[in-house]
């Protein structure tokens, strides 16, 4: 199920190293921001076989700066930690249909879905930058999705079968994005993650979302 998430993932990463690597030249010292802290909103869509899946989510996020400006030629920057918390989480499904896969009737789609997603786990490269402004960045992350139904509504209809996937769900992901200072210790962020959601067979079944493309629009304080 991974395998189409890895691909984009593996072309998001090329992009971005093209654009780093056109914009970042001689590495100078960043600015000392080592904390950061603030909100953010987040939507998208599926991807492949759940083009009809649409999520949106808003939240905080914070991170930590963990090392001075490592020198790397065009991928010279900081390593950053990162977590964030969404207490409002939603999926927006078609509704509930029954879809005869041979003689076996399958239940799919469910319409809204609503939950709460903490990611404790954010991996971050701050490129270093010659723009005062401008800042760069890809992510690797893991984060964990609770949801008050059984996401996605996917189920066996047959007389007797429990319901086949779980409340509970993981969201490996990774992206790329950049910060933009407005101000020497406030900066708009932007990113693009691609997510993959599964519940890693705690269920009956285990359909999953394969790969989705979430736009993260945020604002951050730095000290």
């Amino acid at each position: 199920m991974m395998r189409s998430t890895l691909r984009l993932l593996a072309a998001t990463l090329m992009v971005a190293a093209a654009a780093v690597a056109a914009q970042a030249q001689a590495a100078k010292p960043a600015p000392a921001r080592s904390w950061e802290i603030g909100p953010f909103l987040n939507g998208g869509n599926g991807l492949i076989d759940r083009t009809g899946y649409h999520f949106f989510s808003f939240g905080a996020q914070a991170g930590k700066v963990l090392t001075p400006v490592v020198h790397a030629g065009p991928l010279s920057g900081q390593f950053e930690y990162g977590v964030n918390i969404m207490p409002l989480w939603q999926a927006y499904t078609p509704a509930q249909h029954t879809v005869y896969i041979g003689p076996t009737p399958y239940g799919f789609g469910g319409g809204t879905y609503t939950g709460f997603s903490i990611t404790p786990v954010i991996f971050r490269w701050n490129f270093a930058s010659n723009s005062k402004r401008f800042v760069p960045w890809f992510q690797a992350a893991g984060g964990l999705l609770y949801t008050t139904h059984k996401f996605p509504g996917e189920v066996l209809v047959t007389k007797g079968t429990p319901g086949g996937t779980s409340v509970f769900n993981f969201t490996p992901q990774g992206g790329v994005g950049f910060h933009f200072f407005a101000q020497p210790k406030r900066s708009w962020d932007v990113g693009v993650n691609a997510v993959h959601i599964s519940s890693a067979s705690l269920g009956d079944k285990n359909p999953g979302v394969n790969a989705s493309l979430q736009l993260q629009v945020g604002y951050s304080w730095w000290k």
